[in-house]
């Protein structure tokens, strides 16, 4: 019964990636968001019905760790003050926004662990959703930074590669659905997330938070 409680984090977790997106998108200029009614924590705007329907369906149906992700919010480059620049920092926003998320479930993990008048059960409940919390936005940020479209971190790379090589990589955009998948049926993709989610986890194990 484990997929009561994951289900509404996972909600809750890919809705704050996106909000920050369209958040930083508005801090620079950008309303594009705020208009289409996605500048919002009500998880109904954010659904998409692949990621946040049938991901988490089917993963709950297969047993496998509970994952997904919500529709994309609009941004409209050109309505950035720094169309490129700000794209980065739009773009780094959501991962951002994870990483918080797995900083204060780590401390919320630790402060609660200490919480001698709950019970055995309660307290124990409380931990594991806090761990959850912690893996699964330290899954997503480091999901959404590799640079494949249309993940975070081609938007990244996209503004820092000079002008000469864009045409080259975005040219890769058609067909990064496809990128992914492959990733993911060779097992790449957990080559490029797995170790820095180690990293990160094991960072936390040394602080005392987990």
């Amino acid at each position: 019964m484990e997929w009561i409680l994951q289900l509404p984090i996972l909600f809750f977790s890919v809705v704050v990636h996106e909000f920050f997106h369209g958040w930083m998108a508005y801090r620079y200029g950008d309303d594009t968001a705020y208009l289409s009614g996605r500048l919002t924590f009500n998880p109904i705007p954010h659904i998409d019905p692949l990621g946040t329907v049938l991901l988490p369906l089917f993963c709950r149906l297969t047993n496998t760790p509970m994952f997904g992700w919500a529709k994309p919010v609009p941004v409209n480059p050109l309505r950035l003050h720094h169309p490129r620049q700000d794209m980065v920092k739009v773009a780094l926003m959501g991962p951002a926004a994870n990483l918080i998320l797995v900083l204060l479930a780590a401390v919320s993990h630790r402060f609660s662990i200490g919480l001698e008048f709950l019970s055995p059960d309660l307290k124990m409940t409380l931990t594991q959703v806090m761990r959850f919390t912690v893996i699964l936005n330290l899954y997503l940020a480091f999901f959404n930074l590799i640079p494949v479209h249309p993940l975070d971190g081609s938007q990244v790379l996209s503004g820092l590669l000079p002008r000469r090589w864009l045409w080259y990589y975005q040219s890769h955009a058609p067909y990064g659905f496809f990128i992914i998948l492959f990733l993911m049926a060779t097992g790449v993709l957990g080559y490029l997330v797995v170790p820095p989610v180690a990293v990160s986890y094991g960072l936390l194990l040394k602080l005392g938070l987990m």
